[in-house]
């Protein structure tokens, strides 16, 4: 689907049908209807899918700045917890409002959630004792969706036929409130206003058998920007959205898998970066192996500005490349574009230090 905005009708490519074209056009350019929400077909978790039409939220229909949050998950390590809390602190930045860490021991899920920040609620060892097993999945939440109160803070966890279930989301499901009222028609019971949530239930209610596809059938029929890293009983799963507005990196500490919303985590806990999760990409550890699928519409990626502008810590690497130099080069194009006669360059706020410092450098004007 094209969006062509400086004309007054939509264009549509040939490989969608016209029910569906009818459909976008009728809803604003929102999904409205979940097309695998009833009648399961075949075996998601081997389909590498290319040709399925990606619908997407019309782009100004929600133009609002909103912070983001971060998450951070471990699979093999005797110090699950602890490293996911230092993790977790590293991408403090990212979400103040309150924190979050669940582990597995094999047999049983553990979980702790706090408002505020990590230190003060993840910073003792009678606290991490709590959390045990090799696995855990942690997050910091700055709300987007959703009220700011306890049932709301993440990791969200639940029962499922499959086993426990536990999941950490960065991102905006744009049409979660349009799956929601479809759930709770059909007798879901949210527990929570957080727009992850729906995930939650689409998986449980899902008619595949695997857990696996139950998961692919829930994430096909959500829109919007996701970075996830999930925990169960079966191992961890990571995966971005097909845009891939939202960050997520793979890393490597000693025998253990880490996933993080930034590689600043990494260095803080001592991990080496292995690579990005590519967008619309699954990565799936399990008994300490790690395979990776591609089972969602195939789109040209829209990663997110303000992940270089402004979410991102500036020791962060973002698509190779730091997320300090590319905001001091957006300041040095800053002062060719548009020079002034300044006596001085001030950075406001923090974030716009690299920015001024490349303003300062490229026009000679003292910093």
């Amino acid at each position: 689907v094209h969006y062509p905005w400086r004309h007054s009708k939509w264009r549509v490519a040939q490989s969608v049908k016209p029910a569906h074209c009818v459909k976008f056009a009728q809803s604003r350019g929102r999904q409205t209807g979940s097309a695998c929400l009833y009648a399961p077909q075949q075996p998601l978790n081997t389909m590498y899918c290319e040709t399925a039409p990606l619908l997407t939220t019309h782009p100004y229909d929600d133009d609002k700045l909103r912070e983001e949050c971060g998450a951070f998950g471990i699979a093999g390590s005797d110090s699950a917890a602890a490293v996911t809390a230092l993790g977790l602190h590293a991408l403090q930045h990212r979400g103040q409002e309150a924190a979050g860490i669940v582990s597995f021991d094999g047999a049983d899920f553990h979980a702790r959630r706090a408002m505020g920040h990590v230190a003060g609620n993840f910073d003792s060892e009678d606290v991490i004792e709590t959390l045990g097993g090799d696995n855990a999945v942690g997050h910091v939440r700055y709300s987007t969706t959703g009220a700011s109160a306890l049932r709301n803070v993440q990791p969200l966890f639940a029962d499922l036929s499959s086993g426990g279930f536990a999941i950490a989301h960065n991102g905006n499901i744009s049409n979660a409130l349009t799956l929601r009222k479809a759930l709770v028609r059909r007798g879901s019971i949210f527990q929570s206003t957080s727009d992850t949530e729906v995930i939650i239930h689409l998986v449980a209610t899902s008619s595949y058998r695997t857990l696996l596809d139950r998961f692919i059938d829930a994430l096909r029929q959500v829109e919007g920007a996701y970075s996830l890293i999930c925990l169960t009983s079966e191992g961890m799963i990571a995966c971005r959205d097909p845009l891939g507005v939202r960050p997520l990196v793979m890393g490597k500490l000693g025998d253990a898998w880490l996933f993080a919303s930034e590689t600043v985590a990494f260095d803080v806990v001592g991990a080496e970066f292995v690579r990005a999760v590519e967008p619309g990409e699954l990565v799936i550890v399990q008994n300490g192996e790690v395979r990776s699928i591609r089972p969602l519409p195939v789109a040209r990626p829209r990663p997110c500005i303000f992940e270089h502008v402004y979410f991102s810590r500036p020791d962060s690497i973002m698509d190779g490349t730091s997320v300090y130099s590319v905001r001091k080069a957006i300041g040095e194009q800053l002062a060719l574009e548009s020079p002034v006669d300044a006596d001085y360059i001030i950075p406001v706020p923090d974030s716009g230090t690299p920015a001024a410092i490349g303003f300062a450098q490229s026009s000679g004007i003292p910093f």
